[in-house]
């Protein structure tokens, strides 16, 4: 035996590796493989021969990069493509999975003297250096895919690129562990547990695989303490975070590693199961991170497939549709799939999902589940573009619509604004003030200097979108008065109690496009000019959402006279007395300042106690 083949043999053995490829056999079934092999020949269209990389059209969620259009190769997308390629099993694919490898790997910041080190710019096209500012969860995305390579391929790659691939996996982890980030960032928090855990296992380096058991256990600390994910309720990366934690199910060695994967898995899955609204098929509000407020396919088939099929979305070949689900079978709980099935009932959740401490609330969601709608807030948040902190779905007809809060600065959703609510049912007691030590379409990436913005637009909105082609918008407002939202079988009414911008006058219009309609609160609209924050005395909008089946909707709109609304110390109070169920109160401050000082001002009360405790 020659001296390379028994290594490859030593490494192997140490890793754990078997010696066979995958194949047919790999697959569930001919259905899962079908999916999958649609999947892949989708993406082998976008494959290009001379950079060895995925090409597409540019995207982005307005952060990060400087590009702005043209056509572009992201790193993170082409590893997950190799990774597709050696899982089909087909031979013919492999060298197309080894030139992607080499070229990926090449393209990591491999200089443990670099303030980058381990990651990955996300395109060829703009080097780490170019990015504004570089995004160091690549280490934690690139680092995942190469450890499907080495977990389940390295025996079929070059002895040479067996090498790389552990190299830049063990540089990957080094990043994530000199970063150490906090359970409060979920996804990443997971996902560089992961890395970093199985890489020290994997490959016996210990200090890897102590820190990443000690990650886990401040992760799963952490979150038993709160009660929910700090990344609460997210579409987005709540699935995200229940793939690692498969992930880790099926990759990790440590038994008691295992057993709080085991339960963070429950806790996932719970955290979905509450919020889901069977009748419209939509995942309810409020959420911390999402990119789309309408529920897209992919994630119905995740939690079809999770499932067992038990809760059907789309088709078995559509579920299957997916370059990963064959390698993650991503399991919930037996006794919550009924939640993802009907809605027998009308049903409240209110949970906290982040607890303040001494000094400033807890983070507290209310989601209500009714058969033909779901409405959902938070008590408090600020308005980035990823956060829904007011949403609602509701049935239109054979479609689903959604109405959401959103602050805009010419256009583009506003990150300092800040929101505050109170929530009983289908009632919502809202205001938005504004910060003066945030960020303008980011929280931290673009901080607004001097509290001063550039704009000739701010305002609030109340937006409709998805099958919205029947909604009605009033022909006539009034912002004195209450504004009625027809939503198919639901009505909503808005009623703008009390808002204000400096020495601006404030109104309120609506409007359409072919993709969404609205309803403004405009606080600003003219030359643009600078706007100085801390130079306004008052800037705050005040208002009560009501969602209600259209039987029960008053034909007049709900009685503004059952709003108090008074002022006082540089702050609103909005006061409901429900005929049925609680008294509700929210406390909305008015003049701009610091996130921590508005805190501090806001509060909320239901039936005379703390709601936000």
């Amino acid at each position: 035996m020659k001296a390379g083949q028994f290594a490859l043999l030593i490494f192997a053995a140490a890793i754990g590796l078997s010696a066979t490829p995958q194949t047919k056999d790999g697959f569930a079934n001919d259905v899962e493989r079908r999916g999958f092999l649609e999947a892949l020949r989708e993406k082998d269209a976008d494959y290009d021969e001379t950079e060895h990389m995925i090409r597409r059209p540019f995207s982005s969620p307005g952060y990060h990069t400087t590009l702005q259009g043209g056509w572009v190769h992201p790193t993170r997308e082409s590893l997950s493509y190799a990774v597709a390629l050696l899982d089909s099993g087909e031979p013919q694919r492999l060298a197309r999975a080894e030139a992607i490898l080499r070229r990926l790997i090449a393209l990591q910041d491999q200089n443990p003297e670099s303030k980058t080190y381990g990651i990955w710019s996300w395109f060829l096209e703009e080097p780490l250096d170019k990015m504004s500012p570089p995004d160091w969860n690549w280490a934690d995305f690139c680092g995942t895919q190469l450890l499907q390579v080495a977990r389940d391929h390295m025996p079929r790659l070059p002895q040479d690129l067996q090498a790389r691939v552990r190299e830049s996996i063990v540089h990957a982890a080094n990043s994530i562990k000199r970063r150490n980030v906090g359970p409060g960032y979920t996804n990443i928090a997971i996902m560089g547990t992961y890395v970093t855990l199985v890489a020290g296992e994997m490959f016996q380096v210990a200090d890897l695989a102590d820190y990443g058991k000690e990650r886990l256990k401040r992760f799963y600390d952490s979150t038993v303490e709160q009660g929910s994910f700090a990344e609460y309720n997210s579409p987005t990366y709540t699935v995200v975070a229940i793939t690692e934690i498969t992930r880790m199910q099926q990759h990790v060695r440590d038994a008691e590693a295992q057993r709080l994967i085991g339960e963070l898995n429950r806790l996932a899955w719970r955290h979905v199961a509450r919020r889901f609204h069977a009748p419209t098929r939509q995942w309810a509000g409020p959420h911390s991170r999402c990119y789309s407020t309408m529920l897209g396919e992919k994630t119905l088939a995740f939690i079809q497939r999770a499932t067992g099929g038990k809760a059907r979305f789309v088709s078995e070949l559509e579920a299957a549709r997916s370059l990963d689900a064959c390698r993650l079978a991503a399991k919930c709980p037996d006794d919550l799939v009924r939640c993802f099935l009907d809605l027998p009932d009308a049903r409240q959740e209110r949970e906290t999902f982040v607890k303040g401490g001494a000094t400033r609330p807890d983070t507290i969601g209310t989601t209500w589940l009714h058969p033909e709608c779901a409405l959902g807030s938070v008590n408090l948040c600020d308005t980035w573009n990823q956060r829904r902190p007011l949403v609602a779905y509701f049935k239109t007809g054979d479609g689903v619509g959604a109405l959401r809060l959103r602050c805009l600065h010419d256009g583009y959703d506003y990150a300092s604004g800040a929101f505050f609510s109170v929530q009983d049912k289908g009632n919502v007691l809202g205001g938005v003030a504004f910060a003066t030590d945030g960020g303008d379409t980011h929280g931290s990436l673009d901080r607004v200097k001097n509290a001063t913005i550039r704009a000739k637009d701010l305002r609030v909105r109340f937006e409709l979108e998805g099958d919205i082609g029947k909604v009605a918008l009033p022909q006539s407002l009034d912002i004195r008065r209450p504004i009625r939202l027809e939503l198919g079988s639901v009505a909503a009414d808005v009623y703008v109690a009390r808002a204000v911008f400096g020495d601006f006058p404030v109104a309120v219009e609506s409007g359409r496009d072919s993709r969404s309609a609205w309803v403004d609160v405009v606080l600003y609209h003219g030359e643009s000019r600078e706007l100085n924050f801390r130079q306004i005395e008052k800037a705050a909008v005040a208002f009560r959402l009501v969602i209600m089946p259209a039987a029960q909707a008053p034909k007049d709109g709900l009685a503004a006279s059952d709003l108090a609304a008074t002022e006082s110390a540089g702050k609103w109070t909005l006061r409901l007395a429900q005929k049925q169920g609680p008294d509700v109160e929210l406390t909305v401050p008015v003049k701009p300042a610091t996130f921590g000082e508005l805190r501090s001002v806001a509060s909320a009360k239901l039936a005379g106690t703390n709601a936000w405790k």
